[in-house]
């Protein structure tokens, strides 16, 4: 059979058989699970100002507690990004779903605790929570590279990436009525549910490329064509599956000034992410005098925006490859201009007017959303052999924010009595991305093993 291939990387589809769209479902599955990934990130933000009265909580420990999902995130990257090469994305992510859905749910259970140990108990559940979902970003970007061409890569990435603003958009709204009606112990409670439910649907429905019963042999031929890594998961082609986890291949990763580059803005567009997950309702609430039900409802207009800026990042990134640009121009371009336009939320410390508060919040988020493609970028540079301890580095480097931000717009606004200089903080990530992809980054390309300098 005969598979044409035209300009910019992108495969027609054979003549002799049309073929199956099969990705598109594995795309809607990764859409879901991350939705629900970050709804239960994001459901001790709706909690937080709740609980801070139930247990006499400051800033500074709910702070810590926001962090607490961090810690572990970043501690189990890289064990989890081994997992996924040693057992594959389908098996590793399925336990994932159904870990962090369990340790949400019991976080529900704490209300008969009191004070420290109130706050130990929240700690210790958040913590689990981050290292259950540690392999789930990882895995997505190593899903999207076996399922898709690289011509469709930058748009099937913002669309999973998107979900982080999808999850605000639809429980948002839903947990702050919760909280209203019930308390907060109900978001905790109802999310768990949820992803369990999720759980068994992953179990149920995903298959690897070659192995769904829904795909034909001119999807598998398109997808591969084009550079996507069909049999990432079959056989003993990943360096993880034969010698297990290696040090020197992280040191080589490290090397790189291409994804040194690429990791140090993945920790910048990350903070501006935890900022809106973590404080953005509090903000609402304590600076903006909104109560709960009003924050909840207001913090999916942001998350709108942020949804429909990280799908036409996405769009646009693959139409200029399409159209023949570079790959390095068409990654980079919407995530400078997006970067830029995010740093627009220090504005807020110079308005009163909620509305216009809300409309500036909604263009910075619109602006993070359109630059939020370190994933599609993963995707095209990690090593074929071991792309999900690529993507698990990515996102150590990434999810350090996780951690430093919390806890510095928790001293922030705990030393200052004011969210203006946390606004700021935050702001300047937007900046610091923009001159790591201009000045550091360079030509975005595969990264080969054996072409990294040896380690000594």
């Amino acid at each position: 059979m005969q598979t044409k291939t035209t300009t910019a990387g992108a495969t027609a589809v054979p003549q002799a058989l049309r073929a199956t769209r099969v990705r598109y479902l594995v795309l809607a599955m990764l859409f879901i699970a991350t939705t629900i990934n970050y709804a239960d990130r994001a459901s001790i933000s709706i909690a937080g100002s709740a609980m801070q009265k139930d247990f006499g909580i400051d800033a500074v420990s709910l702070g810590f507690i926001f962090s607490a999902f961090g810690w572990s995130y970043v501690i189990a990257q890289l064990p989890g990004g081994w997992l996924l090469d040693r057992f594959g994305s389908r098996r590793v992510y399925g336990a994932s779903i159904f870990l962090w859905s369990v340790f949400t749910l019991l976080q529900g259970t704490i209300g008969f605790l009191a004070g420290a140990a109130a706050i130990a108990a929240m700690f210790a559940l958040r913590f689990l929570v981050g290292f259950a979902e540690a392999p789930s970003f990882p895995a997505n970007s190593r899903i999207v590279a076996a399922w898709f061409p690289a011509n469709e890569r930058g748009t099937a990435s913002a669309i999973f990436n998107s979900a982080q603003y999808a999850a605000t958009v639809i429980f948002a709204p839903l947990m702050g009525w919760l909280v209203h009606a019930f308390g907060w112990h109900a978001v905790f409670i109802v999310m768990g549910v949820l992803g369990i439910v999720m759980a068994i649907a992953w179990r149920l429905f995903m298959k690897d490329p070659r192995e769904h019963p829904g795909v034909n042999r001119a999807e598998i031929e398109y997808i591969e064509a084009g550079g996507g890594l069909v049999d990432l998961d079959r056989g003993e082609r990943g360096v993880a599956k034969k010698q297990g986890p290696d040090l020197r291949h992280i040191r080589q990763l490290l090397r790189s000034r291409m994804l040194m580059g690429i990791y140090l803005a993945q920790y910048c567009i990350n903070a501006l992410t935890y900022f809106f997950i973590s404080w953005f309702p509090v903000y609402l609430v304590q600076a903006r005098g909104m109560s709960i039900l009003k924050a909840g409802f207001v913090a999916s207009v942001p998350a709108i925006a942020g949804f429909l800026g990280g799908i036409l990042g996405g769009i646009v990134s693959d139409a200029l490859l399409r159209r023949g640009s570079s790959l390095s121009v068409a990654r980079k371009v919407p995530i400078v201009l997006g970067m830029l336009l995010s740093m627009s939320m220090v504005i807020c410390n110079y308005v009163d007017a909620q509305a216009i508060v809300v409309a500036v919040m909604a263009l910075a988020f619109f602006g993070k959303g359109l630059g939020a493609l370190g994933w599609a970028v993963n995707s095209d540079t990690a090593p074929k052999e071991i792309a999900g301890l690529s993507g698990a580095l990515m996102n150590t480097f990434g999810n350090l924010s996780s951690i430093t931000t919390p806890i510095a717009v928790g001293y922030i606004v705990g030393h200052t009595g004011s969210f203006n200089g946390a606004l700021v903080f935050v702001g300047l990530h937007g900046l610091v991305a923009c001159v790591c992809y201009l000045f550091m980054v360079g030509k975005i390309e595969r990264v080969k093993l054996g072409a990294l300098p040896a380690s000594n």
